[in-house]
């Protein structure tokens, strides 16, 4: 099967390699050296601030979140919290849960964020943002820059969730001034699932050391101490800890973050240039390099997700909710080359000469 998915996606070979071995007991000076590294290589790579610290929680994305939730906010923040779609939602949720003090910017789905949403916002003494910065399910990539300048104009705390926009667009941690941010394992990471990330610079790591925390799985304080000597409080996904350090010391050896952005580049722009000729409508106005979300103008999608699987061999994204007979979704991210990019094309080419389309 080919995987066209927003995660997991496809690996490449010397991930699968370390992921075919047995899992080796961990707390050793060896492990901890690898942990060290791949702290360092993550903060390169997201060119984070001085004196900013990388944990990692054995657990999906959303785990990653729900600590920040949990963990760098309390009761006496003021939250912003962007939602356009199906994670900007579960955002609200977990500050809903977790009794947040918080008011939605709500984004139509694929919509960009605009400055008249975050200007009615100026100056109303709000202490923390939290944005998806790509909303998977709509594939739109919103709007960092000014979602930057307006949390420095206002000195709010900026958390980003960058688990499907890491590596495949750019982000910078220092130039944005974001206080967290997290990402995961399985997306362009391009490893099994099982590992959270998340970065946090200085102002983050005070908030951790002065709130309360109300956790003890995903506690950023244990995970912090731990990190001082490349551990985990708790049993991580040891494989998956070996599966990222031979990605990311991959990445540095082979042309580094801008090489891997731009074969991404090239996978989706080639298939996107391909897609206009088929009935099909883009979903969102601002597109991550990640995904793209496609509206069938005939058809449901889930009929065109199911004879991708059944007839060709290839995995493409179904979206949840309301949108799941409306929009369906093409990943860019992961081990595909040229040719299965073509394979991918020639599928859609042969559904639409059989009228399936």
């Amino acid at each position: 099967m080919l995987n066209f998915t927003v995660g997991p996606v496809m690996s490449e070979s010397s991930v699968l390699e370390e992921g075919a071995k047995s899992a080796p007991y961990f707390r050793t000076p060896e492990f901890s050296n690898i942990m060290i590294e791949n702290e360092k290589l993550m903060l390169e790579f997201l060119n984070a601030p001085d004196n900013s610290r990388v944990i990692f929680f054995s657990s999906s994305g959303t785990g990653a979140m729900e600590s920040c939730v949990m963990n760098l906010l309390s009761d006496k923040d003021k939250i912003l919290v962007v939602n356009g779609g199906s994670f900007g939602q579960r955002f609200v949720e977990m500050c809903q849960l977790h009794k947040r003090n918080f008011t939605e910017i709500k984004c139509e789905f694929g919509k960009q964020i605009k400055p008249e949403q975050l200007a009615e916002f100026d100056g109303k003494d709000y202490t923390a943002f939290l944005v998806n910065m790509g909303e998977t399910s709509s594939g739109v990539l919103y709007d960092m820059n000014l979602i930057s300048d307006f949390c420095k104009k206002n000195n709010i705390f900026l958390i980003v969730d960058a688990i499907s926009t890491f590596i495949s667009d750019e982000i910078d941690m220092a130039a944005l001034n974001a206080g967290a941010v997290i990402t995961g394992s399985q997306k362009a990471l391009a490893c099994h699932p099982g590992i959270s990330v998340i970065a946090l610079n200085s102002d983050a790591i005070k908030r951790v050391q002065e709130n309360n925390e109300i956790c003890m799985y995903l506690s950023l304080k244990e995970a912090l101490k731990n990190g001082e000597r490349g551990q985990t409080p708790w049993t991580p996904a040891v494989t998956t800890l070996l599966e990222i350090n031979k990605r990311l010391v991959g990445i540095k050896e082979n042309g580094g973050i801008e090489a891997v952005r731009n074969h991404i580049k090239k996978i989706n722009s080639a298939f996107r240039g391909f897609i206009k000729t088929l009935p099909f409508d883009f979903v969102s106005e601002s597109m991550s390099n990640t995904v793209t979300s496609l509206h069938p103008v005939n058809v449901g999608a889930k009929s065109i997700i199911e004879t991708m699987k059944n007839d060709y061999g290839i995995w493409i994204c179904p979206n949840g909710g309301e949108k799941a007979d409306v929009v369906f979704r093409v990943g860019h991210i992961g081990n595909i080359t040229d040719d299965d990019n073509k394979t991918l094309m020639d599928a859609f080419a042969d559904m639409q000469k059989r009228g399936l389309l």
